[in-house]
């Protein structure tokens, strides 16, 4: 099998449920992808990188929200305080480095997400992670999803 190649059919069905569902009890797909984009370009996934930044922009997303992604805490006007709590939430939970996500950015998105949406972004993000870690193990190349 070829690196390339993608998951074994379990696999992706179980990955693929996993972020429908979380997505869904998210309930904004605008914010479902910034998450995934974010947490894309922190892991450096192009294929994740390219399509969700597809899906965003087929949503109706902007070319400067998703160009400035990468810099959202100093382009903070551009995005809701919602956001900007999940995007610090990704980030604390891809990156990891201290072991654990400080309390001050859980609590900052548990002040703007009920106990619901903050289990389903818990679980996008979850999702994303092992979604970019599924495409780079494999070196799956950008430019394979339409939507």
């Amino acid at each position: 099998m070829s690196r390339t190649q993608l998951l074994d059919r379990a696999v992706g069905q179980a990955m693929s449920a996993l972020s429908a569902a979380a997505k869904k009890g998210l309930g904004n797909p605008v914010l479902a992808e910034l998450v995934m984009i974010r947490a894309s370009q922190i892991n450096h996934c192009a294929f994740c990188l390219d399509m969700h930044l597809k899906v965003a922009r087929g949503n109706g997303e902007s070319e400067e929200r998703v160009q400035l992604l990468n810099a959202w805490e100093e382009a903070e006007d551009l995005y809701s305080e919602r956001e900007r709590a999940a995007l610090a939430l990704t980030e604390a939970v891809t990156v990891l480095t201290e072991g654990f996500v400080p309390d001050e950015v859980y609590e900052s998105a548990a002040k703007v997400f009920d106990e619901s949406e903050l289990a389903h972004l818990i679980g996008l993000i979850t999702a994303i992670n092992g979604w970019n870690r599924l495409m780079v193990s494999r070196r799956v190349p950008p430019g394979g999803h339409q939507p």
